[in-house]
């Protein structure tokens, strides 16, 4: 179990170099404009992220490039890293994505280094999406699929959690509450995901989607996205 959770846990810890507390991935735009005030209201926004939004496709993203990238299939994995960025719908979700992911990918090749990133570079040498990154390093030091993707989840969700606490949207407590009361999303999100192929990929969360492009212009701004 420790060699399982181990790695995942320091390269989706806060401390690891990918620099995701820059990002509120929209929810600042929201919070300004009066979409999210208190606790529930953003439990009820991330949960449709979790089943319906960006992060749904990140996990079917993340199965098919750790599948793609144990089974050696170079082609697969670049064609996977492509679409990863081509679903980044605004300015900022790409840097977001693509910020933490060249960031990932250096911090492993350099600290938990393995043949998988090599091979990703062969395949894809642009810049690599997030989900992408994390699932092909997790290929490459044999960690399991569902376990990885619930570890992913449970990150981007503590990650938007923590931006929400710094706007003043919750307190740190009622931001753990959050984060408790979507975990069993989070492993049907994770469980669902393992077994999906490409073609479920879509999403359906608009609200979400309008805040990253607001974003863009919002005059002051603590956050990149």
């Amino acid at each position: 179990m420790t060699g399982v959770q181990l790695p995942l846990m320091i390269w989706l810890s806060p401390s690891f170099p990918v620099g995701g507390f820059a990002y509120s991935h929209g929810l600042e735009w929201a919070f300004e404009v009066g979409d999210l005030t208190e606790a529930q209201g953003l439990e009820d926004w991330l949960g449709v992220l979790v089943e319906h939004g960006s992060l749904r496709n990140d996990l079917i993203l993340f199965a098919a490039a750790w599948r793609a990238s144990g089974d050696g299939d170079g082609k697969g994995l670049g064609e996977v890293a492509e679409l990863a960025l081509a679903l980044a719908n605004s300015a900022e979700r790409r840097l977001e994505t693509v910020t933490q992911g060249n960031a990932f990918i250096a911090a492993i090749a350099a600290s938990w280094p393995c043949a998988s990133v090599d091979a990703l570079k062969a395949a894809w040498p642009g810049d690599v999406a997030y989900p992408v990154a994390v699932a092909v390093a997790g290929s490459g030091h044999g960690l399991p699929l569902l376990p990885s993707l619930e570890a992913f989840s449970l990150a981007f969700v503590a990650n938007l959690v923590s931006a929400a606490v710094r706007l003043g949207i919750v307190g740190q407590t009622d931001g753990q509450r959050v984060t408790a009361g979507l975990a069993p999303l989070l492993r049907s999100a994770a469980t669902r995901a393992e077994a999906a192929a490409l073609d479920a990929l879509g999403s359906c969360a608009f609200r979400s989607d309008l805040a990253s492009l607001r974003h863009e212009t919002q005059y002051s701004r603590l956050f990149r996205s």
